[in-house]
């Protein structure tokens, strides 16, 4: 199957799906499109033979690491950060980096030793190093799925630019983590792992991805500020975003962050100083479409992983206890910051369940799962991330709402 029919095929599964979730269920556009792709897989496991066996070796063909990390991610980062208030994430600052430093490291390591336990005390065969990976790769919160979940649930802007703000920011964190952590394996580069190299890793990766983002933002302001046309600016963004994510990666610098600086950039100074009303409302419909298409396509592709993830009994038993685990590790990361953090300012009472329930998970975690080393490792790594995923966005994602509007009664 070359790239186009499979173009289209994705893209027709995500608008046949989200028009039946909108006509049909009235769920968020990503949980009723996600539900929809893996209530198709389960049905697709009982169809016939070839069907399943044909449906099977498309998902398969579907390099979802690659497509995700090196191509989609950089669209929805930089039209996520391109709406956020800039001067409400600076007041934010604080407690966004506190939960992006110390939420992930102090997640990680109660997911990796939670999980280990409860693999020892199953039968499990689970190593130490490979369950601290599921930690690093879990522990940060996705922000397509938070983006894409939060912004239809009613939560208050204070809070929402918190938990966004975070999920923004977070995932330089469990990249680093997610690095060393495979270095400790041998594999990649940094396979000689010391406090100086993962230090090292972390400024080059974080500071070196803000610093392009900067960058990035300000040459496209300066290059917006002396034109009005609305179509050369939107190419613009495209071209920043896809040319600087490119860039990044030969940098060996973190893209993500690159393209959350630059959003965040072009968002605020460049829509309020360098562009004419017809272009901030024409860029803004652009990106929002564009956003909400690509978080339509990556959700149903979630949806259909469901095929080709390897499910043992044990496995998904581990998967089930392992939720509990991680929203135990998100209770304790994210609520001890903010209690030390009361000492100094006021939050809402109900900030660290909403926290601890609004911070979701998706396809960066199945993405850095599926870049495992081949394994029985690898197979238990991708049942327990894809079983949290799926809880992460069909029941948080659905219940998150409510639970804002009860919190805040």
């Amino acid at each position: 199957m070359n790239a186009f029919d499979l173009l289209g095929m994705l893209l027709t599964a995500a608008a046949l799906l989200a028009y039946a979730n909108r006509r049909w269920m009235g769920l968020p556009t990503p949980v009723g499109v996600m539900l929809g792709a893996v209530l198709l897989s389960l049905a697709l496991l009982f169809a016939a033979p070839e069907t399943q066996g044909f449906a099977t070796s498309v998902v398969r063909g579907i390099d979802f690491n690659a497509l995700l990390m090196q191509g989609m991610l950089a669209f929805l980062l930089f039209a996520g950060a391109l709406f956020v208030n800039l001067e409400d994430l600076v007041r934010q600052a604080l407690a966004v980096s506190t939960l992006a430093v110390f939420g992930v490291a102090a997640s990680t390591l109660i997911v990796g030793l939670g999980v280990w336990g409860l693999a020892r005390w199953l039968g499990v065969d689970l190593p130490l190093i490979y369950a601290l990976l599921f930690g690093a790769l879990i522990s940060p919160t996705d922000p397509v799925a938070v983006l894409g979940i939060l912004r239809g649930a009613r939560v208050p802007r204070e809070l929402e630019t918190l938990v966004v703000g975070e999920s923004l920011f977070n995932d330089g964190v469990g990249v680093v983590v997610y690095v060393a952590l495979l270095g400790f394996l041998g594999l990649g580069e940094h396979a000689e792992v010391t406090a100086a190299s993962i230090g090292g890793l972390f400024v080059r990766e974080a500071l070196g991805g803000l610093g392009l983002g900067l960058a990035l933002g300000g040459a496209g302001f300066l290059l917006m500020r002396r034109i009005d046309d609305y179509v050369v600016e939107i190419l613009l963004t495209l071209a920043l975003v896809a040319g600087g994510y490119a860039l990044a990666g030969r940098l060996e610098v973190s893209g993500p962050l690159a393209m959350v600086t630059s959003g965040l950039f072009i968002g605020n100074r460049g829509r309020l100083l360098a562009m004419s009303r017809k272009t901030r409302e024409n860029l803004s419909v652009f990106w929002e479409v564009l956003d909400q298409i690509l978080n339509a396509v990556l959700f149903v592709l979630i949806g259909l992983e469901m095929l080709v993830v390897p499910f043992t009994v044990g496995g998904v038993f581990l998967a089930f206890l392992g939720v509990a685990v991680v929203l135990l590790a998100r209770f304790l990361s994210a609520g001890l910051p903010i209690a030390a953090l009361r000492m100094f300012r006021r939050f809402p009472p109900y900030t660290i369940r909403l926290l601890t329930w609004g911070g979701l998970r998706g396809g960066i975690s199945i993405a850095l799962a599926l870049g495992l080393p081949e394994g029985p490792e690898r197979n238990l790594i991708l049942t327990l991330t894809y079983g949290t995923v799926l809880f992460s966005v069909l029941v948080q994602g659905l219940s998150v709402s409510w639970l804002a509007k009860r919190a805040s009664a």
